[in-house]
């Protein structure tokens, strides 16, 4: 699956298949085949047939001349029960019982909000049931849904005559940014609007009417105080809603427009380049370590350093991994990042209803990037290519939207014998697994990190262009509550970002897990925490076991229900997946990964707010369920204009018992940023980094690493 290319690389095009490429600087391997014709594995994403199959389906079930604008086509993965047989018997080399694949369809009727989610059974090519949503659950938002608003928007008579009273200067070139509306459950004083149909909130910004002809000028530099509000089914406009752009909530009349000079991130707009920066190159004579080849029609098996995995891509989750094993020992079932959310801190209205939820309100597969067109990997680079679907049901080729390469990560061990002044040292290898998203004006770089350590990390990182608001440039150096004047005129409103990695394990140290009587892996999560031991200064002879008030021990705490949990920096708190059946044979302990979480600041919206209602995962950095089907999304389904109650804080209310001896239970790791805007954050922001680590704890009898050759730098 390797092919020896240049670092820009070239796509080979394989008949019925994404491209598959690697871009390298020395690379040697077997060269590009297709995938074997054998049935496509359960768990392969959606080929280009089978999305047209989905499509042809369900437009047949309607009367001729409907016309179906699809939202979601994709894998609906089998039931734990019928998957996890399937899997240890394919790693056992047994033939596997056929599964049905399945797609799961959301779909609407071009012109309405009437919304249907349908099964489409393609083995048996048939329609297995269709359904259509019920209040407050509406289907995400696409690129050609965004495209038709902003074209609609400006060509609209009310948008017209309020961008007419700014006086903008002549040939300006105004850009729009439709936003999902949110929630606030509040009906207009008419009685005619209410948010229960899908709507989008527009903020508008102009070009530097000085260069309104480039094209990657920094809009956001330019925010203007207008925002209208616009159906996408109907494209109709709702209102238009006139921002304020002091301290307070007041909105003034409309205002000419007074100049104000430019902030741009892109290279020639900036006075001077550095020069003296040097070339580092990454090169890797001997090619890669890692091998790639096809597990279905468009899944990926790879292996690497006793790792090996399968990666799949879907239209809302984007990268998703299944069936880790390090040195043939089962880790994880299933690993993805399961929801986003972006509420802002700004009260007024319309900024009261600013939260984003960019997994679910669009999605991270249909976001991704060409990595070809932008990717920060250095070194030998393998690329992995998707396909989705369009509006109108089609498949549509989604290229190098995930990179694989190795990278250095600095010194894995060391010790130094200061008696015969000889050093052992090794150096930590990772191989990175990344994509990234564009939403907008942000970017989100995100990656799964495993190391020759058995340590596997989830990392994002923050980068692209603040989402800015207007202010009144007499406020330029006045205290502003709800953000940070970045620019002239330029508010950046204070925001937090919350990110929930959704762990799936199936841990045990034999080749197969331990299932429960479900079908499930037999796991259980505990954390621990360290308490000083009692110690009494004025007290002596009752501090016979800490005399010297230096003591402290171990506390280890099951979690026996479902819910929500925190971080306890003070006492140390860890939270970890054990496999109790396994035990280490070193002390008797049960072999186990840590969860290496950073902490966060909760969600600050209040509880009976839809911002809190909505985030359902943004409460706690922890929460824990029992495994049930269907149970993917923290944040629920369907998240565009939720209300709340179908998310992982509902899930874990039902206080689920968890057994003790071993259960099946889904962890959610929840961490992110308070975002306090900077000035050095805009025109573009420099990227912040979180990183949640899954390490081994007790699992091993020793050092893992321990067989990595020595590092000698000759």
């Amino acid at each position: 699956m390797m092919t020896a290319n240049s670092k820009e690389g070239n796509s080979k095009e394989e008949p019925g298949h994404a491209p598959l490429s690697v871009a390298n600087t020395a690379s040697n391997g077997p060269p590009d085949v297709p995938p074997p014709a054998y049935q496509s594995h359960p768990l392969g994403p959606l080929s280009a047939s089978e999305i047209t199959q989905s499509s042809s389906l369900i437009k047949a079930s309607w009367p001729e001349g409907t016309e179906c604008h699809f939202k979601i086509i994709t894998l609906l993965e089998p039931a734990k029960a019928e998957l996890m047989p399937y899997l240890v018997a394919e790693r056992a080399g047994k033939t596997p019982l056929d599964i049905d694949r399945r797609a799961f369809v959301v779909y609407s009727f071009r012109g309405t909000h009437n919304v249907h989610e349908a099964v489409v059974n393609l083995t048996k090519n048939t329609v297995e049931s269709n359904a259509k949503l019920g209040p407050f659950q509406h289907a995400n938002s696409d690129g050609e849904e965004i495209m038709a608003v902003e074209k609609a928007l400006l060509a609209h008579a009310e948008v017209q005559a309020e961008l007419a009273k700014l006086k903008l200067p002549e040939g300006t070139q105004v850009v729009i940014d439709p936003w999902i509306y949110g929630s606030d459950g509040v009906k207009d004083e008419s009685g005619k609007f209410y948010d229960d149909l899908r709507v989008m909130q527009c903020f508008l910004y102009m070009r530097d009417p000085n260069k309104s002809s480039e094209p990657d000028s920094c809009h956001y530099s330019f925010p203007l105080p207008i925002s209208p509000v616009i159906d996408p089914a109907t494209l109709k406009v709702i209102r238009v809603d006139i921002l304020p752009t002091g301290l307070d909530d007041k909105v003034k009349p409309l205002e000419p427009w007074q100049p104000r000079p430019p902030n741009e991130y892109i290279p020639e707009a900036q006075p001077s380049l550095r020069t003296d920066l040097k070339p580092l190159q990454v090169v890797q004579p001997e090619g890669v370590s890692f091998s790639v080849e096809p597990f279905s029609d468009m899944g990926r098996l790879i292996r690497w350093q006793k790792w090996d995995f399968k990666v799949g891509f879907n239209q809302r989750e984007g990268m998703v991994l299944y069936d880790v094993h390090y040195d043939n020992k089962p880790l994880f079932y299933r690993l993805s990042l399961s929801d986003m959310a972006i509420p802002y801190s700004d009260p007024r209205p319309p900024f009261h209803r600013k939260a984003a939820f960019d997994l679910g309100d669009a999605g991270a597969g249909i976001m991704a990037n060409n990595l070809k067109l932008g990717c920060d990997c250095l070194g030998s680079i393998y690329y992995i290519s998707g396909v989705l679907a369009d509006g109108s049901g089609s498949p549509v080729n989604m290229p190098n939207v995930i990179c694989v390469h190795e990278q250095d990560a600095g010194i894995g061990w060391k010790h130094t014998n200061y008696r015969t002044n000889r050093a052992v040292v090794t150096r930590q290898r990772e191989l990175v697994l990344q994509t990234i998203l564009t939403v907008s004006n942000y970017e989100y770089i995100l990656s799964f990190v495993f190391n020759t350590s058995a340590d596997l990390a989830y990392e994002a990182r923050a980068t692209g262009i603040l989402s800015t608001q207007p202010v009144d440039l007499s406020l330029s150096h006045t205290p502003h509550p709800y953000g940070t004047i970045v620019h002239p005129g330029v508010l950046a409103g204070y925001h937090q970002h919350f990110f929930s990695l959704r762990i799936d394990p199936m841990l045990s140290t034999s080749s197969t897990p331990l299932l429960s009587p479900s079908t499930g892996p037999r796991n259980s999560i505990v954390y621990e925490e360290c308490h000083p031991l009692p110690f009494d200064p004025s007290n002596p002879t009752a501090n016979t076991a800490n005399p010297h008030g230096t003591g402290y021990t171990l506390a280890t705490t099951p979690i026996l229900e479902s819910g929500g949990y925190d971080l306890s920096p003070q006492i140390g708190r860890v939270f970890k997946i054990l496999s109790p059946q396994s035990h280490n044979p070193v002390n008797n302990a049960p072999a186990a990964y840590k969860l290496h979480i950073p902490p966060m600041q909760p969600i600050l919206a209040h509880p009976s707010s839809f911002h809190h209602k909505r985030a359902e995962f943004a409460d706690h950095s922890v929460y824990v369920t029992k495994y049930r089907e269907g149970e993917l999304y923290a944040g629920g389904k369907y998240t565009n204009q939720s209300r709340g109650g179908t998310g992982v804080r509902s899930w874990a209310e039902r206080r689920d018992k968890l057994e003790e001896t071993g259960d099946d239970p889904v962890v959610w790791v929840q961490f992110g940023l308070q975002h306090v805007p900077r000035t050095e954050d805009f025109p573009v922001m420099p990227v912040e980094t979180s990183r949640v680590v899954m390490r081994p704890a007790n699992f091993f009898e020793k050092n893992p690493a321990l067989d990595v050759g020595e590092s000698k730098q000759e």
